[in-house]
């Protein structure tokens, strides 16, 4: 039985529209310093809108990542916190300190590393930034960014209640109100979702599903008008998520046999403030957010039950967090009116601080008593961008960023430590405008991500710290619409120099009754290489068919690194980065109403870990939508992973767990989502 609750869903099935029912729609990117058309944005950008995420049904962020090209995630829980750009990234995390990556933003809140709570309801659009975006972003943005804007208030009254039920007992319920709340000056829009499921993992010792899903969230906005050059924008969100986690065997497939499954719990308030200012010759923000998570995660280490084998153990993991992240941002920029130079260039000019408190309490089996640390971090950067026209089509653009960072870190075993760092970041490009909405873009941007310390009170003295990272990425582009706008294409080719790379190992020790201690830690290679090509295209090819897809290629290498194990692993492929990825989708909108969508989406194999030599396999998924609409109706029917594909999201080896061959050391996988069927349906009003 799931846990009953008080709120409703907002789900984001709206029907796939018709392409060709309208003239091309400019895609906006929302989530760099200055808004501009997707197609005008000098940088490597995805843009998944309203359609596409509910065309693939998507619930949460690791639903639609695989649309972008170069573009990964790993599991190890119920859902994806952590993900990889371009083979960057880390794949999880079992102790304090840590620091994502890949940024996760929404809705103004920073994310980074709690992404379990980024719900896909009554969202407008995600946009997926690939490439380091330290220079406006900071350390979290090493790799990428990944900003995530739900719906905005409208003008004038609408709202909609969508219902989709399918296999394993899945359901979702949910609705959205929008419109005017004082006549024009004052709107707003709420929107509820619950989304339920009994799971695809059979625990065949308890005789039950435990891999439910249960899962709750909250938006609430409102925007004031307070004049023609003021506005206020607030956004509220609450997320409730009460997971089962029990995903991994002996086997690697879902039937397990634990006999103390686990959790993946978090409870979310998300809150932020932006006032938006137009002044005579310039623009100001002023951007204040702040995000509380409850993060309960844990799980049944031997994946067993008491009684299967003499040689057994029994061992249960937890980590109970506290996270609090508060974020002030001031930005200034120039408009049409406040431009310099001799009305050539434009600036932007800002100031950010980011303070976050992380607070665990790690329960575990092996341990004398409750682990506890406490963790503080606070950031100050001041930014700034320039942008100057050498000609009516030609234009450099120069940024940059300097961070000052302050840590504190203090645990139950006696581990302290608070140091601090001076880090800078930016990008160089220049942006040439071929005409007839045809842009070409070279950049040279540095991304940076503090060094640290290794917090496992087992760990040797000389693997505790780790040195800051930074990231050199150079990059040649090609975005524009060609046969008379029905063809949109944007071409990418870029490389990638990482100094000091850190580097994701670990190390297993055997405890005295035979069993396996795995630790994670953090080091450093000397370099890396990260380069490659991608590729995406929209094509309205009929009056009733669109085409889009991408395509990425990479090539990655470890540099003079040698892992725990004494492995030389110089030349080899960095984790969790697969030399190609591919996405292909049809949308047809047909007579009466009809419309269908078919997509396939693959990816090559890559090795789970640099620690280890075992690889994901490569996979290819098929999906597939089929549906009517009518005025304020619509109902389809919707097929995920039809061809029922088995397929890895997070991996490890190097160590044995299953008692019955001695503790064998193997491979053992986390396996993704087998085929779904169901039925949804949407009412407007």
């Amino acid at each position: 039985m799931h846990r009953s609750t008080l709120t409703l869903g907002a789900a984001v099935l709206f029907a796939c529209a018709s392409p060709l029912a309208a003239e091309i729609e400019e895609v906006v990117v929302t989530g760099d310093l200055r808004e501009a058309e997707l197609l005008r944005t000098p940088a490597s950008v995805t843009v998944v809108d309203a359609e596409v995420i509910a065309a693939r049904g998507a619930t949460h962020l690791e639903d639609v990542l695989n649309v972008a090209p170069n573009v990964n995630a790993a599991s190890g829980a119920s859902r994806a916190r952590f993900f990889q750009v371009r083979g960057i990234g880390e794949r999880g995390q079992f102790a304090e300190p840590i620091d994502p990556s890949v940024g996760v933003i929404v809705d103004d809140v920073d994310l980074s590393g709690a992404a379990g709570a980024a719900a896909l309801f009554d969202m407008q659009q995600v946009e997926i930034f690939r490439g380091p975006q330290s220079g406006r972003y900071g350390a979290n943005a090493h790799a990428g960014l990944i900003v995530l804007r739900s719906n905005a208030p409208t003008d004038t009254a609408e709202g909609y209640l969508n219902l989709e039920a399918g296999e394993f007992d899945s359901r979702r319920l949910g609705a959205a109100l929008s419109g005017p709340i004082a006549g024009e000056s004052l709107t707003g829009r709420i929107a509820v979702q619950v989304n339920e499921s009994d799971g695809y993992i059979d625990n065949v010792f308890l005789g039950r599903p435990t891999g439910d899903r249960d899962e709750a969230a909250l938006r609430t906005r409102l925007r004031w008008r307070a004049s023609d050059a003021l506005n206020a924008d607030f956004t509220y969100t609450r997320v409730e998520i009460d997971n089962g986690y029990d995903h991994f065997s002996f086997e690697s497939n879902r039937d397990t046999r634990s006999d103390a499954p686990g959790q993946d719990d978090q409870d979310a308030d998300l809150v932020s403030l932006r006032l938006s200012w137009d002044g005579p010759g310039r623009d100001a923000e002023v951007i204040a957010a702040h995000s509380n998570s409850r993060i309960d995660y844990g799980y049944d280490e031997d994946w067993s039950f008491v009684g299967l084998h003499p040689d057994e153990y029994s061992s249960t993991d937890r980590y109970l967090r506290n996270r609090d992240t508060l974020t002030l941002e001031a930005r200034v920029r120039s408009d049409e009116d406040g431009r310099v130079l001799g009305e050539r260039g434009d600036w932007l000019a800002g100031v950010y601080f980011h303070e976050r408190e992380v607070d665990l309490t790690r329960l575990y089996t092996f341990l004398p008593g409750p682990f506890s640390s406490s963790y503080e971090t606070r950031r100050l950067a001041a930014f700034g961008e320039l942008g100057y026209d050498l000609r009516d089509d030609l234009r450099i653009v120069g940024g940059m960023r300097f961070e000052l960072r302050d840590d504190r870190y203090d645990d139950s075993n006696g581990v302290s430590f608070d140091p601090d760092d001076d880090l800078w970041g930016g990008r160089l490009g220049l942006e040439w405008d071929l005409g007839g909405d045809l842009l070409a873009f070279v950049t040279t941007a540095r991304g940076y991500k503090a060094g640290g310390f290794n917090t496992d009170g087992t760990l040797d003295a000389d693997l505790r710290q780790f040195d800051s990272e930074s990231v050199w990425n150079h990059e040649i582009g090609l975005k524009g619409r060609f046969v008379d706008g029905a063809l949109g294409a944007r071409v990418a080719l870029f490389w990638m120099d990482r100094e000091d790379q850190q580097v994701a190992t670990s190390i297993v020790r055997v405890r005295p009754d035979g069993s396996s201690e795995f630790i994670d830690f953090i080091g450093n290679a000397a370099e890396g290489t990260n380069r490659g090509m991608e590729i995406e295209f929209d094509w309205i090819a009929t009056e009733q068919l669109t085409l889009s897809g991408s395509l990425g290629l990479l090539g990655t290498e470890l540099e003079n690194f040698v892992n725990s194990a004494g492995d030389d692993l110089s030349g080899r492929d960095q984790a969790h980065a697969p030399r190609y990825q591919f996405h292909l989708a049809a949308d047809w909108a047909g007579p009466r109403g009809l419309f269908a969508r078919l997509e396939t989406e693959g990816r090559d194999d890559f090795y789970w870990s640099d620690s280890h030599a075992e690889r994901n396999s490569a996979y290819e998924l098929v999906h597939a939508r089929v549906g009517w609409r009518g005025e304020r109706l619509e109902v389809s029917v919707f097929g995920r992973n039809l061809t029922d594909e088995d397929y890895g999201v997070r991996g490890f080896g190097g160590f044995g767990n299953d008692p019955r061959n001695g503790y064998l050391t193997q491979e053992y996988v986390q396996l993704g989502e087998p085929r779904i069927v169901g039925v949804s349906a949407r009412l407007g009003f």
